[in-house]
């Protein structure tokens, strides 16, 4: 159990595919200590029942909707409410979707064809530790990816250089472009993004991400 009380977990869904919706709620309300506050077609419509005092404890989100997409949500609900934690869902595991929802608030990312065990698990991360990436996404991305977040963990020591490459990565330009910003060649932005997977133990692009998200250093 989550909590020592009683108190269930809210979630709210927003999917505008009505059938892996009202799937998705039924499976949520299955699971012990949480509970389905509302479904919702799309980020409008989730503006409007959150204006109207429905405010869940944490939003599944569908990355593609019409009217306001995932991404304009979760921008909305990190400005506006972001103790209202976010796990987005999508049916794509491309790098650039993932940063940009990481960027855009999202505690997490899952793939729609997740099994009933994982989306347990990822609730109960997300809600615990703040944080949950798919395994099938990317694997392993950050050590210490179970340990509680909350403790102090000492952060590896950074250079300058290697700092302005980690806030240049969060952004949604290609490593040519990173390259250019930084006034180096390509050739020195493999040797930082390689020096950084070994000093952070990471192996991919949005490993990096989520560790500059997560420790600070992202603007």
């Amino acid at each position: 159990m989550l909590h020592s009380n009683k108190k269930q977990i809210q979630v709210a869904i927003a999917d505008d595919h009505t059938l892996l919706r009202k799937a998705l709620g039924k499976l949520i309300s299955s699971f012990d200590d949480y509970s389905v506050l509302f479904e919702a077609d799309n980020g409008r419509e989730i503006k409007k029942k959150i204006n109207e005092h429905l405010v869940p404890d944490l939003i599944l989100l569908d990355v593609n909707m019409p009217e306001m997409d995932g991404f304009e949500t979760a921008a909305w609900l990190h400005k506006n409410y972001p103790r209202i934690k976010v796990l987005a869902l999508s049916m794509f595991s491309d790098e650039r979707t993932i940063i940009r929802m990481l960027r855009q608030g999202a505690r997490g990312y899952v793939m729609k064809n997740i099994d009933p065990e994982e989306l347990k698990k990822a609730l109960d991360s997300v809600m615990l530790k703040n944080f949950y990436l798919s395994e099938e996404i990317s694997g392993k991305i950050i050590s210490g990816l179970n340990k509680d977040v909350d403790k102090a963990v000492e952060l590896p020591s950074l250079s300058p250089r290697e700092k302005d490459f980690l806030q240049l990565i969060c952004s949604e330009i290609t490593y040519k472009d990173i390259a250019a910003k930084m006034f180096v060649s390509p050739r020195t932005v493999d040797e930082y993004r390689n020096s950084l997977f070994e000093k952070l133990k990471v192996k991919s692009r949005v490993g990096l991400v989520m560790y500059a998200i997560r420790n600070g250093l992202a603007d």
